[in-house]
């Protein structure tokens, strides 16, 4: 089984009665019930007003990949909390940051940019381009699929360049952005998806879901182990390779 912890900040569905029609129990539960239908994955969730956020390096370890969506509260999750996301993932954890998430301290903590970008709420289209069908991530899914409204986001997207740029979306105000980014970071795999605004249905779009379940089984770990930084003595046949401690 892959362990998924959905985060969520869980602020607008509360706040905002267009949103709680939208995502009633909150998005992170609409992710966490389109992924329990695979009977591979199994889900909890956690939000900012849980006890620590609801992150602790135990729920981290036993955590496969994490699924990390916020908003308007970055500044309100703890540099503890974030500190301890990003050794997770540099441990190995996977982590899958969805939508504004861009801006969040764990996925700012780990590429080590502003990540800005360019936005505007306005109700675009969004075609959003898959430009490695091959990939395991957008197995399935067509050349491109459409979403009526998503807001807007624009390049420049201040990130390091993409070890694997998987799709790219085009807005109908114009603007293009890089929607499906790979990175590795230590023994982890990281998948920022760009869609996701919470004023839309964008987690009940079918090709949405298949996205992100397919980045779940991806970033999931190979191999999950603390690299810490020994001193050692030299190897001789006497006592092999000593790690002195």
């Amino acid at each position: 089984m892959i362990r998924v912890l959905v985060w969520n900040e869980f602020y607008h569905e509360k706040a905002e009665e267009a949103i709680k029609a939208i995502y009633p129990d909150g998005l992170h539960k609409t992710i966490a019930d389109f992924l329990s239908a695979d009977e591979e994955i199994e889900v909890r969730t956690a939000t900012l007003d849980d006890e620590n956020c609801g992150i602790s390096r135990e729920i981290l370890d036993n955590t496969d990949v994490l699924i990390w969506w916020g908003h308007m509260r970055h500044k309100l999750v703890p540099d503890e909390v974030a500190s301890l996301v990003k050794e997770a993932v540099l441990d190995g954890m996977g982590a899958i940051f969805l939508h504004s998430a861009h801006h969040s301290k764990p996925f700012k903590a780990l590429l080590g940019t502003s990540c800005n970008l360019t936005w505007r709420e306005s109700e675009d289209r969004e075609v959003l381009w898959v430009i490695e069908p091959s990939h395991p991530i957008t197995k399935d899914i067509d050349r491109f699929f459409t979403l009526d409204h998503e807001e807007t986001y624009g390049e420049p997207f201040t990130i390091p360049t993409p070890d694997k740029l998987l799709l790219i979306g085009n807005f109908s105000g114009g603007e293009v952005f890089r929607s499906g980014c790979l990175y590795e970071r230590g023994n982890g795999k990281i998948f920022y998806f760009q869609p996701g605004h919470e004023a839309f249905p964008t987690f009940k779009v079918p090709e949405v879901q298949s996205i992100i379940r397919n980045a779940v089984h991806f970033v999931a770990p190979t191999y999950r182990q603390n690299i810490t930084c020994p001193h050692v003595r030299t190897i001789n046949d006497k006592d092999g390779y000593v790690i002195e401690k």
